[in-house]
């Protein structure tokens, strides 16, 4: 999915996923956190080399240059626009199409897979990502990820991804980091996880 240095438009109304994840998560989630992270990548390119270049290729020079301060907005803006698409009010049951049939190879079961996917989501200590990703060789992977980072940066293709920082859950869930991964479930948008398969 091509994403710019824009905040982008959410693929549903932000009160569609309630009680999953109600409209004023997304008033402080997506409008106040997703768009400072735009708003301070903005500020820190402007009058650079970097002015005009895709995020991906900021993100990708950001971190092998060590800038962390870019690297965590541009990472953290590219995140959360490709998280948003990972949510439908359509979405949950189980995957169908070539992400169900790879996540039986690759897993065993969808049972097998959600359940790692979903330990993984809720052992992540602090804040980060759960990803599903895709390697060079088209296997199927689930990484736990610190903070803003992103299979991007390990060469990897990103399919699906769950935000786990407390500011994605903390407002409908309190503390119940399980609770908010379990509820992921039935909302997750397959659709979309197969249009990012290699």
């Amino acid at each position: 999915m091509k994403i710019t240095l824009t905040l982008p438009e959410l693929p549903y109304d932000s009160g569609a996923l309630d009680p999953v994840i109600t409209a004023e998560t997304f008033d402080y989630h997506y409008g106040k956190h997703h768009a400072a992270y735009v708003n301070n990548l903005n500020g820190l390119i402007k009058d650079t080399a970097l002015e005009g270049a895709t995020v991906e290729a900021i993100i990708s020079k950001s971190f092998s240059e060590g800038n962390t301060p870019l690297f965590n907005n541009a990472a953290q803006h590219w995140n959360h626009s490709f998280f948003w698409n990972c949510l439908s009010p359509d979405g949950g049951a189980a995957p169908v199409g070539e992400v169900g049939t790879l996540i039986d190879r690759d897993f065993g079961s969808f049972e097998a897979f959600k359940d790692q996917f979903s330990q993984t989501a809720v052992k992540l200590f602090g804040a980060g990502w759960a990803w599903l990703a895709q390697d060079e060789n088209g296997v199927l992977e689930i990484l736990a990820m610190k903070d803003a980072h992103t299979p991007l940066t390990e060469g990897k293709k990103p399919i699906l991804t769950l935000d786990v920082w407390e500011h994605a859950y903390y407002i409908d869930y309190r503390n119940a980091r399980p609770k908010f991964v379990e509820n992921f479930w039935e909302v997750v948008n397959w659709d979309f996880a197969n249009e990012n398969l290699k």
